[in-house]
């Protein structure tokens, strides 16, 4: 079994596109994407740079088209065996997975973006920050004492802190014992009690969606399950939005399942790395250009 993951924010990069553009199919499918989600993909991909591709109202559907397009490269009309996505990565889990139409995976991001941006922008001062290393329980006192969330327990002794930006100040002058941790360049609190407004937001869109069911297996953020049903994966990510993620729990689960290989398609690189720490042995491509596309349709044949 070969899972495909889906990256979330942070994995984009000024120019990142402009190889792809290159493929006539992937070219054609972000014309489209882009105009589902009233973004401009392309120049965002082409001409952007890191400050406007940090904008959560541009990077979130960057990332969810980037993810469909290149995945669509990848395996044509067939859905993975596996799918699953980190944060808003899960929005293009579910086009690839045939629980959502692609149109309808870029509409909700572009909702999704704009509202946890509003969010962000009407609240106090937040920021993110990630932990690498350290004891676990010395970690999480920390996060504790500081009033910090874990908002991404992403495995392999990488956990994101959010919270108030004062207090990701204090907790990065004073890190827990054998551990770094680095503020992150976003614009607030993601996946904290911070982004509820944001939620609202979403469902309302996500009400207009007929969601399928899962053509394969899709895990789920919340708690690394499976999701058999599609109107369950849709309030899934609907609620994640305000709810820590949780793909510590993923990668245990594509474990059990017997995952023989990980495709990370584009802009990959950040899941795949956590793979080879949390889940070694298991084989990985990382999707960075279209060279890459050889390699990673070799390793889906070695499960056929």
């Amino acid at each position: 079994m070969i899972a495909i993951l889906c990256p979330g924010q942070g994995a984009q990069t000024p120019g990142m596109l402009a190889p792809w553009l290159e493929l006539p199919e992937v070219a054609e499918s972000l014309a489209g994407l882009s105009e589902a989600a009233g973004v401009d993909i392309v120049r965002h991909g082409t001409e952007s740079d890191a400050d406007a591709i940090r904008d959560t109202a541009v990077a979130q559907p960057l990332l969810v088209a980037t993810a469909i397009a290149t995945g669509r490269a990848l395996l044509g009309d067939a859905a993975p065996a596996l799918a699953a996505g980190h944060s808003v990565g899960e929005l293009g889990a579910a086009a690839l997975a045939g629980v959502l139409t692609d149109a309808d995976a870029m509409r909700l991001v572009a909702v999704r973006g704009a509202a946890m941006a509003r969010a962000a922008a009407s609240s106090e001062p937040t920021s993110m920050a990630a932990v690498l290393g350290g004891d676990a329980a010395e970690v999480a006192a920390a996060l504790e004492k500081h009033g910090l969330t874990p908002a991404n327990v992403n495995g392999g002794g990488q956990v994101v802190a959010a919270g108030a930006k004062a207090a990701i100040d204090a907790f990065v002058a004073e890190p827990p014992a054998r551990a770094r941790v680095i503020e992150l360049q976003v614009a607030g609190a993601f996946h904290t009690t911070y982004m509820v407004p944001a939620v609202a937001d979403l469902d309302a869109a996500a009400a207009q969606v007929s969601p399928r069911e899962p053509a394969g297996v899709l895990l789920s953020n919340a708690d690394g399950a499976k999701v058999v049903d599609g109107a369950d994966a849709l309030a899934r990510i609907v609620r994640q939005v305000a709810n820590p993620v949780r793909w510590d729990l993923c990668m245990e689960t594509m474990l059990e399942l017997g995952v023989t290989g990980i495709v990370e398609v584009a802009p990959g690189g950040v899941l795949a790395g956590l793979a080879k720490r949390a889940m070694k042995g298991v084989p990985s491509v990382a999707l960075k250009t279209p060279d890459d596309l050889a390699a990673a349709r070799d390793l889906l044949e070695t499960a056929a």
